[in-house]
């Protein structure tokens, strides 16, 4: 999520709900003549028997007759446990948090610390179908019995079919003190593995509702699925190439063709796609569960309706997309979660690994006026950075921001990360606004994060930690720290960190500043020829002196926030309006160039140097040390018409367009895919370390001469590689053509595989080109003299060939 992410408008008034619907609930005083007997404790268990000791005697004390006869008789606290409707119920225990088959039953343990009372609800999947909100049955936690510290427990045995879970919590409703504790309303376990609602992307609730009551899924000893024995394919960081994919978007289109667009199951079908590409990892966008509907509305402006189509929204950590899956809500959601474990499954039988776009910096519970769905109602001033008054930080610009660093919170994300590695087999992750992850958590108590006494001011929350526990707890977590680490090294909050993330070695970056120097110097603006060349070694001035390497820095162009590569090329400014927001949205500084003139009818001319700065582009992120990073639909051209804020568009603008990739115009993904290759088959592409001069050489239009001068527009060098030998690489973003001169290496000559300002398909001269021979002729008294015709704005890359005439 870029900084441009949510415009204010979004930011404030997209929860309908209203604080002035909420009242205040006092808590009741317990009456133990309804507790029920024994909390299902019997003999058997001799730890039960003397806390059932002690509670007995408690409440004895409490009652009016407290001192009148002592004798209980101990049959009634040790017979077998009493039933609700068809469960058993006894004590449970307090770990795992979430719940946890075991013993024939299922324990469920919640955390909240503030709260008084807590009630688990048992919801019937037909009265969730039927749109009620009834609850089936609700067990009552005994604060004695049924609580361990500040974590919530119980265990049950019964008949679970088609049976979901919620959670009740009562306490003080005083926002100004940071709790909004309210027993009337059903809430989501922040460790609950699916959450169950609308089965259909988009669809509403009854009467237009678009936040119907949600519940979440009981697991069972049953729930199993073939992994076939999956494994991690645990490549080498340096050897990626990442493609920033949106599960909905990428099949959604009827050209896909495929049987369940806009599913898991319908991109298992287009995998193919990105193995021909050359990817072999994919980075998903939030896959987390999300409330499309969150700021539903009419948009007069297309004739159809605004969605949280991007997902930076979560409801929920543990539960994939439940709408993304062709099944929805069928067994539970059970299905769906399998559904997507399929997806991994079938991603990495084809040698992709699968990173998941992770938003922990905030929930999909905004700020003061938007719905209490989990967090906020089981304890709202431990799981967001809060002001002393209880006011919402807003880091994240979307209404609240996640308290990472609070000990129970950053344990929580932990255990969310271990979840998802464990059980659904990803492979690492990109966590979105990562900035806000380093900055210090509420003081709500007497200590600060580290458990040290309060000392002086106490307004230290949210700032910036040189060495936050969140990222220290993860980068050393025996299993999470296993897998690929990208931090989106920003928030809203005007934090930049990228070069200086806290990183404990193995963190990567998004590289913000790669895109912005790639897109001045290739659109031909002075003063960056030396900050290019730093992004061609992997961005050393920002990543050497740390420590790290060059695969810590994800070199990307285009993402998801900003312009397509095609939009990239064709516009000077962004054209917003079909959001609705008056083109107010959206980053306004986008370092872009139209090439002549704006928008998509322009002259031929024009047309032609548009795909030569978009081969331009596409190249500089192949033969960039670092990790490549491509943006969905960018491979063969996709334009979004300008708009770079594309958020709540559920149609054309974010699908992928399948018959655009076919058509013979799409010699781009052509060239997309050779130069990929090209990338894989060079040993000196994806270097562990900054390439030195012993491998590297620079050259300006004379061998060995670079210009870093403030009006140079061309960069250009040779690398040694163990596989090709030597590759000459070079940039020309002047506006004027130019003839290079060569370095000269003795018995060899060098030969073009790569010119973007060839008209296609000469631009990437392929062993198995027809006429290949004939292009290569039609140069060679050039290579002879040891030199090579530039056009402006056009990059080549040649091999150094031995001469069989010398």
């Amino acid at each position: 999520m870029e900084l441009h992410h949510l415009s204010l408008t979004m930011a404030t008034s997209c929860f309908p709900y209203n604080a002035s619907n909420l009242h205040y609930h006092r808590t009741n005083p317990i009456s133990w003549s309804n507790i029920p007997t024994a909390h299902g404790m019997t003999m058997s268990n001799p730890k039960m028997k003397s806390h059932r000791s002690l509670f007995l005697v408690k409440a004895r004390n409490r009652g009016a007759d407290a001192d009148a006869d002592a004798e209980t008789p101990a049959a009634a606290a040790v017979i077998e446990g009493p039933k609700l409707g068809r469960f058993q119920v006894s004590q449970g225990y307090p770990a795992p948090l979430g719940a946890t088959p075991r013993d024939g039953g299922v324990n469920f343990a919640v955390y909240s610390a503030n709260a008084t009372s807590a009630t688990l609800c048992l919801i019937t999947l037909s009265d969730l179908d039927q749109q009620s909100s009834r609850v089936s049955e609700e067990i009552a936690l005994d604060p004695i019995a049924n609580q361990t510290g500040s974590v919530w427990h119980v265990f049950l045995k019964g008949d679970f079919k088609d049976v979901l879970y919620a959670y009740k919590f009562d306490g003080d409703f005083s926002p100004e003190q940071g709790h909004y504790f309210d027993s009337s309303r059903l809430l989501l376990d922040p460790y609950a593995k699916a959450v169950i609602r609308r089965g259909e992307f988009g669809a509403l609730g009854p009467d237009g509702n678009r936040w119907p009551q949600m519940a979440c899924m009981i697991p069972s000893f049953d729930d199993k699925f073939d992994w076939e024995g999956d494994l991690p394919l645990k490549y080498p960081q340096k050897d990626l190439i990442i493609y920033e994919m949106h599960v909905r978007g990428f099949t959604r289109h009827e050209s896909s063709g495929t049987q369940f667009p806009g599913t898991y199951l319908g991109t298992v079908e287009k995998l193919d796609h990105l193995k021909e590409l050359g990817v072999n990892c994919i980075e998903l966008m939030p896959c987390h569960e999300f409330n499309e509907l969150e700021y539903y509305s009419y948009n007069s402006v297309l004739g159809d309706y605004k969605v949280n189509f991007w997902g930076y929204s979560t409801v929920n950590y543990f539960s994939p997309m439940i709408r993304y899956s062709s099944v929805g809500t069928r067994n539970c959601g059970r299905d769906a979660v399998n559904e997507l474990k399929l997806f991994i499954k079938e991603a990495h039988k084809r040698g992709i690994e699968v990173i998941m776009d992770v938003v922990f910096n905030h929930t999909a519970e905004g700020n003061e006026n938007g719905p209490i769905l989990s967090f906020r109602g089981a304890d709202n001033s431990v799981y967001y950075m809060l002001a002393p008054k209880g006011e919402f930080y807003n880091y994240s610009g979307c209404g609240n921001t996640f308290n990472c660093n609070h000990p129970v919170v950053r344990q929580f994300i932990v255990d969310c990360l271990r979840y998802w590695v464990t059980e659904m087999h990803v492979d690492g992750f990109r966590f979105d606004l990562a900035s806000i992850m380093t900055r210090g958590s509420s003081l709500w108590d007497a200590a600060n994060v580290y458990g040290s006494p309060i000392e002086g001011d106490l307004l230290t929350t949210g700032t910036p930690l040189s060495s936050p526990p969140l990222i220290d707890l993860i980068s050393n977590d025996p299993i999470v720290r296993g897998v690929k680490l990208i931090a989106e090294a920003w928030d809203t909050g005007g934090l930049y960190q990228v070069g200086t993330f806290p990183h404990w070695g193995i963190w990567s970056e998004w590289n913000g500043k790669y895109r912005d120097t790639v897109r001045q110097f290739i659109k031909g603006t002075d003063g960056f020829s030396g900050a290019f060349a730093e992004c061609l070694c992997g961005s050393p001035n920002l990543y050497q002196d740390g420590g790290r390497k060059p695969w810590n820095s994800i070199n990307f162009v285009c993402a998801h926030d900003g312009f397509t590569l095609e939009d990239l090329v064709t516009y000077n400014n962004k054209h917003n309006l079909a959001n609705g927001e008056d083109n107010n949205d959206g980053e306004s500084h986008n370092n872009s160039w139209n090439c002549g003139q704006e928008g998509e009818f322009v002259s031929i001319s024009v047309k032609k140097l548009r795909k030569r700065q978009m081969r331009n582009f596409f190249l500089c992120l192949m033969v960039s040390q670092g990790v490549p990073m491509i943006y969905m639909g960018d491979e063969y051209g996709h334009t979004k018409g300008g708009n770079n804020n594309t958020y709540c568009h559920d149609n054309y603008i974010n699908y992928f367009r399948w018959d655009k990739k076919e058509e013979s115009s799409s010699d781009f993904f052509r060239f997309c895919c050779l130069v990929t290759k090209f990338r894989q088959e060079c040993e000196s592409l994806g270097l562990e370390d900054f390439p030195t001069a012993e491998r590297l050489q620079w050259h300006g239009h004379a061998p060995g001469l670079p210009d870093w001068s403030e009006t140079s527009r061309f960069v250009a060098f040779s690398l040694k590689d163990s596989v090709k030998g030597e590759i000459y690489v070079a940039f020309n973003a002047s506006h004027l053509p130019v003839t290079i001169s060569l370095p000269e290496r003795p018995g060899h000559i060098w030969e073009p595989l790569i010119d973007t300002g060839k008209h296609a398909p000469y631009d990437v001269l392929s062993v198995d080109l027809p006429g290949r021979d004939i292009a290569l002729r039609q140069y060679a008294h050039f290579f002879e003299a040891n030199m090579y015709p530039m056009l402006s704005y056009s990059s080549i890359v040649l091999l150094l060939t031995p001469d069989v005439d010398a």
